[in-house]
Formats: structure tokens, sequence, C-alpha cells
């Protein structure tokens, strides 16, 4: 049973499992588990006192392991869905005793067979005794490179202390040498000596004590499958029920937001009658107890899961758009090569946000550009280049003064100070009237981003006759002041006007059709003129006051907007604007195990040189991020676009040692003045979602150890028909120069 249901989450992150000992009848504990709230039993397969070495064939010639049950006790639907082996934890493949590590190696051999036989999607493999872990990862990645769908999930404890008392469990371990114990070196040392393989997971014990949020922060870019929680690391709390502190509650948390499923291990240490659980009152925030006929002896810590999963935010609409996209490697757009499909642009179009600021920075423009007494009497000349179908023509219109935002204003004025005072205040007003005003507001300002007039006629007559007819014909809705509303709206979209004398440029034939239905059918024949040209080459009858385009990438200059603009400028004023005005890409480091798994399955170089647009979600950010390249236009110097920055990186102490995947970039670019737009993290637009991040791997994983500086250097080069990034790494170790002289990637121009 699901912990919940929470809108646009379909992650396998609702379903907690629990962790058994071994018992013979196996349909009896999955039963008992499933009926008591779990969705899954992590199980030993076998008996756990086995021993190869001890076993007599009693002259039959062979042995009859002694599995938990019978393949035949189970549906292959069951084993598949309800049951994750776990291989014996007393195995150890690098034992300096020849007889247990034999014994240990048939062990996982025989284990592994035996859940692949039930068709189990995963099985769990202890976690390494010391170190030194050769032999155990050798005998896994043969066993890796002959499995077909079955997941291998290394164990691993979340810590990263001091050394260990000679008294702890793992006193015996190269751990307990009198250095830092990190346990993410346990993983990536074993995950080096298994090649990366994508079928190798991580399961991650979470203990009582948390290591720093840098260090847990590592984790997120690795492949985390499932999280152990014990239930001696639950707290209780002044009503004797079992929570977790805040810094648990956060981590599980983050759990949920990467798929990472739960697991509840140990013993009931909270002893909480059905009676008391009967007597939680409803609406207490400890209440997240259930009551069912049959209860697990682990029940009071899933529904303690559960309410950590159920009190988190439904996963807002963008999210939910972008879920399919998440780490997934996309080729970046060839804007000068490739004509962009009616598909491409209406997913562009409707990033509302990204227009609004491209508005607001056109409205600032005209404004600075066009003084007030001036504003009926001189025509502007702006231009988009590269206009597409139409988007920035659109709001350069509106903030010209065909529709503006004091429009809105005006209404959101009236509405509040004059019309919602008139009314008498009563159930009817409150359940009915203040709802229908809130979508008036609403459907006004649609209608004012979209320009239509008639639907603003339409709604602005017809919600106050509305609400006069429900109100028995009385109060302030007469009809000299529904005249009144309406003659706001149309003043006030005259009253900050511009004249505009307007140019699109469109290289792509397909676009300039939709550009020119759009223009009949706005009626802006006698302002619009569309261009059918690559900017570059266009002859301009006249030069421009303002300079508008949308030719930004995830890098910033990664689709060519230096290239385009330099050949465009030629037609912009001496002191004309250019929108935007400039922009700076930046580049981070990151671990980013399913990127690079992903890259690597293509088995060749170039894919290595590569850069790629993605949305990024299963990484881990190392280090903030730096700027890289800033561009800044017009730019009259005829300053090359070729550029170089070498860049040094400190990851934090409190994280440990990382390993390093490849560079996450991004952009932020000014419009005009202070309206600025990116996607740079710590400077983001909110709700944006026209540009995923892009990510430049490394043909190596790069270790970095702990308080190393990390030296990167990138090249933004050139020629007459391309332009290609190239990318290394020099310190703590060097990597070769990736994409030299752009033979793997570049952008045509």
């Amino acid at each position: 049973m699901p912990l919940g249901q929470r809108p646009g989450d379909k992650s396998e992150s609702r379903y907690c499992g629990v962790e058994t000992e071994f018992h013979d009848d196996m349909p009896h504990l999955l039963t008992e588990s499933l009926s008591g709230g779990f969705d899954f039993i992590v199980a030993p397969l076998i008996d756990p006192s086995y021993r190869p070495s001890s076993m007599s064939n009693g002259g039959s010639g062979s042995l009859v392991l002694p599995v938990a049950a019978s393949d035949l006790i189970l549906s292959p639907s069951q084993w598949s869905s309800h049951v994750v082996g776990k291989i014996s934890s007393w195995i150890d493949l690098d034992s300096d005793d020849e007889k247990v590590r034999l014994d240990s190696e048939i062990t996982l051999k025989q284990e592994i067979a035996w859940a692949s036989h039930l068709s189990l999607q995963a099985c769990i493999l202890p976690p390494p005794r010391r170190a030194s872990c050769g032999n155990y990862a050798k005998c896994v990645n043969q066993i890796l490179q002959s499995t077909n769908n079955m997941q291998l999930w290394l164990r691993v404890p979340l810590e990263k202390s001091e050394p260990m008392d000679d008294g702890s469990a793992n006193a015996n371990s190269d751990f307990s040498g009198g250095r830092m114990f990190d346990s993410w070196e346990w993983w990536n040392s074993f995950r080096l000596l298994c090649e990366h393989h994508s079928q190798l997971c991580v399961v991650l014990d979470i203990l009582s004590s948390l290591p720093s949020n840098n260090s847990i922060g590592r984790w997120f870019g690795e492949p985390v499958r499932a999280a152990v929680i014990y239930t001696n690391s639950f707290l209780t709390n002044a009503r004797g029920y079992p929570c977790l502190s805040k810094r648990h509650q956060k981590l599980i948390t983050e759990f949920f937001n990467h798929s990472v499923q739960i697991v509840i291990s140990g013993s009931l240490l909270h002893n909480i009658s059905d009676e008391s659980i009967k007597a939680l009152p409803a609406n207490d925030d400890d209440s997240h107890l259930e009551v069912i006929p049959t209860r697990h002896a682990l029940r009071p810590y899933l529904d303690y899961i559960a309410y950590l999963y159920q009190r988190m935010d439904p996963l807002p609409e963008q999210e939910r758009f972008e879920l399919g996209y998440r780490d997934f490697l996309q080729s970046p757009l060839q804007p000068l090569m490739d004509n962009l499909e009616a598909q491409t642009y209406e997913t562009f179009e409707k990033d509302i946000v990204k227009y609004s600021q491209y508005q607001r920075a056109v409205c600032k423009a005209l404004i600075d550009r066009v003084p007030d007494e001036n504003a009926s009497t001189k025509i502007m000349v702006l231009m988009v280049v590269g206009a597409g179908r139409g988007p920035l023509v659109r709001a350069s219109l509106q903030e010209a003064g065909h529709i503006t935002r004091t429009a809105f204003d005006c209404v959101y004025h009236v509405v509040r100070f004059v019309i919602l005072p008139s009314l008498e205040f009563s159930e009817y007003t409150i359940r009915f009237v203040i709802p229908a005003v809130g979508i008036f507001l609403f459907k006004v300002q649609i209608c004012l981003f979209y320009s239509d007039l008639s639907l603003q006629n339409f709604y602005c007559t017809l919600f106050p006759l509305l609400i006069a007819k429900e109100n028995g014909g009385k109060g302030f809705f007469q009809g000299e002041n529904v005249l009144c509303i309406k003659v706001i709206i149309l003043q006030a979209a005259e009253e900050t006007g511009r004249k505009l004398k307007v140019y699109a440029v469109e290289k792509n034939p397909n676009a300039v059709i939709t550009l020119h239905s759009l223009v009949k059918l706005e009626g802006w024949e006698d302002i619009v003129t569309i261009i059918s040209s690559d900017m570059r080459c266009w002859n301009a009858p006249e030069k421009a006051d303002i300079l508008v385009s949308e030719l930004l990438g995830s890098f910033g200059d990664n689709e060519l907007s230096p290239e385009c603009l330099d050949g465009a400028q030629t037609f912009l004023k001496a002191d004309g604007i250019s929108i935007p005005s400039s922009y700076t890409s930046f580049i981070q480091p990151v671990t980013a195990t399913k990127l690079y798994n992903d890259v690597k399955s293509h088995k060749d170089l170039a894919h290595f040189e590569t850069a790629y647009v993605v949305k990024l979600h299963r990484v881990a950010r190392l280090a903030p991020s730096q700027p890289v390249f800033t561009f800044t236009h017009p730019e009259y110097s005829k300053k090359s676009n070729e550029r170089y920055k070498k860049l040094c990186f400190e990851i934090p102490s409190d994280s440990g040692s990382a390993v390093v995947h490849g560079f996450a970039g991004y952009f932020d670019a000014t419009l005009y003045k202070d309206v600025h737009l990116g996607i740079e993290p710590s400077t983001a637009t909110p709700n944006m979602f026209s540009w995923f991040p892009i990510f430049f791997p490394l043909r190596t994983p790069l270790f970095v150890p702990t308080g190393s500086p990390l030296e990167v250097h990138f090249w933004r080069c050139s020629s007459a028909s391309k332009v290609w990034y190239e990318w290394c790494v020099t310190s703590p170790t060097t990597s070769p120069v990736h994409n030299s002289n752009g033979r793997s990637y570049w952008v045509g121009l």
C-alpha cells in the first residue's frame, strides 16, 4: 500500500519496505508484511547458517540449497514485485582465511543465481568489510557481466566520522587505523573496480547520527535505490510515539524527492497500544498512525514515514511537465543549420515567465527612449531578429501600448477599493462573490496578456452583470458603473502607449508563414513588416532604435547568439538598445552517475566530447558555479568571439572526497538594466522552463581528494564554418583535452 497520494508523484519512493530475518514460511511472512501496510520485504533467500564446506551431498552427487522457499509457493509477479533478496551478511570474499573466502565466493554466486531464477528485481549485497575489497568487487563484476535485468544494491552505511573506537563493530576493519572513515569511499572504490556498471546501485543504512549536509549531498548524484532506517534511530516524542530528528526528517524528504525507497529495519522499541492510537485527535500533527485490522509490529514506524510523505507539498505543475526530461540527455539545437518544428516553437512559446521578462525589458527601453510628451508623435523602430512564430513581436507590441499592465492594475484597484467595500458582507458574499472576483481578475489578466480586447469587453461586462443578477439586481453593479470599469481599462491601455514600427526578421520559411497569419489576424499590417531572411545577410532599409532577440542557449552563447548579433547590430543605431544587453555562462562540477553511464553506453569517444541539454535531477553539485564567458551587445570593438577561461573550484572540506563526472553549465542574461533572465541556480528566474542546463562530460571520472583544488580549463573556439567548445582538467590529475578542434561536437554557422 503506497505511503499516500501526492499529486504528480508516480515515483518508487511512494513504496516502503521492511527488512526481515530468515523465515522458512515465505508466504506467511509476505502476507503479514503486506497486510501490515508494507509494499515489499527485504529477506534472506538462504539459511544464514549454510556453509558450502560443511555440507555433505550424501553421495547423491549434488547439494540442495537450504532456501527459504520454493519458487512455486509465490507467483512470479509476487517474487518480482514484493521481494528484494538479501545476500548472507557473513560472507567475506577478501578474508585471509581461504576457507571463509571460498565459502563466501560459492555462496554469493549460488544466492545470486537463485535470486535470478526467482526473477527478483534486485538483491542487496552486504557492505565490504575492509578498504581493500578487490576480490569481492571482482566476483560481483563477473556476476554483473552475466546478469540481464536484476540489479545488485551494495549496502553502505551513511557515515563520515573520526576513526572508530576499538570496541566498535568494525574495529577490526582497515578503516580503524587512524584516519577519517568515509563510507562514500567504500562505494567509490567498489564501483570503480566494477567499471561503473549501470546495474550496480546503492542502499544506504541511515544511522542515528548523520554526517554534514555537504557530505550527504554527494550521495544524490549516486544511484541510491533505497535507504534503510533502523528503529533505534527513531526518537520518542512527548506522547510516546516514534519520530525523527529534524535533520533525519529533511533527509527522508530529500530521498522521497529523488525516488529513493525507505526500508524499515529492527524491532519494536515504542510500545503503543491500539487504545492509545484510537485516542489520537484527527487533526493533531502526531496523528500519523492508522488503525488497521492486522497490525504489523513495525507499523508505528511505517505510519510515521507515511506521515512525512503525506505532508509534502504536491509537485508543482512545472515539475510535473519536466518529469519525463529528468536526467534525459538531449542534443543541443542547431538553430542556424536546422529549422525548428512547430511543436518545438509551441513548447517554448508557452513559457509565460520568459516573455513577461522580455515585456518588462521592452517597456523600460521604450520609456527611456521616448519621453511621455513625445509618446504620441515619435515612432520607434524595433527589430525582432529571430522572430520565430511571433511571441516577441506580440510582447513588444503589448508594451508599446496596445495593451499594458497598467490596465490590469487599474481594474484591480477599482475592484479592491471601490467594488468590494460596497458589497454587503454576508455568507453569500464570502461563498460566491469574492471567489468570483478572483476568477474575474485572473481572466482579465489573461485577456490583457493575449491582447484580446473582445474578451476584455466580454468579461468586464459579464462579471458585474452576473453579480448584479445574483444580488437581486441591487448594489454597486448598476449600468453606469459597468461602463466605468470598461472605460478605465481602455483608457489605461492608451495612457502609456508608444508608437512602434516593427520589423520581424526570421530565416525559417515555415515560421514566416505563421508570422504572416498572425499579423493578419491581429490587424498589425500597418505596424509589422515581416522579413524572410538570415539576420546576418539582411540589408535593413533603416536603423533600429531597439534590437530584440531570443537567441540564448542553455550555456548562453552556445546557440551562436554572439555571431548572429554581430551581424544584426549593423542595422542598430549608434545609441540603440540591444535586448539582451549581455549574458554570462557558468559551470560547476557535478557527480552524475546516471548521466555518465548513459554517455558511456554509446561506447565511443564522440559522445564523451559532446555537450548535452539535460534536466538535472540525480546530481550532486559539488561547488558553487563560477562565470566562464561574457558577451555584451552591441559590441562595436570587433572583439573576437573566441574565449578562454581557467577556473579553480574548492569543494567544501566537510564534503569529503568526491568524484566529478562532468560539469553543469548555465547562463544568466541581462535583458535591459535591472531586468534579468537566467538558469544559474543562485539567481535563476522562477517558473521558467525554456532552458535546461547543459552537461559537459568527462571521459574518465575524476577523483578529487578532500581539500584538493579542482582546476578546469574551457575554450570557445571558432572557424569559418563552426563554433565549438573544448575542456579539460589539470588538477588534481590531468585529463585529455576534450573535443579537440571540434572533432566530435560543434555548432554550425
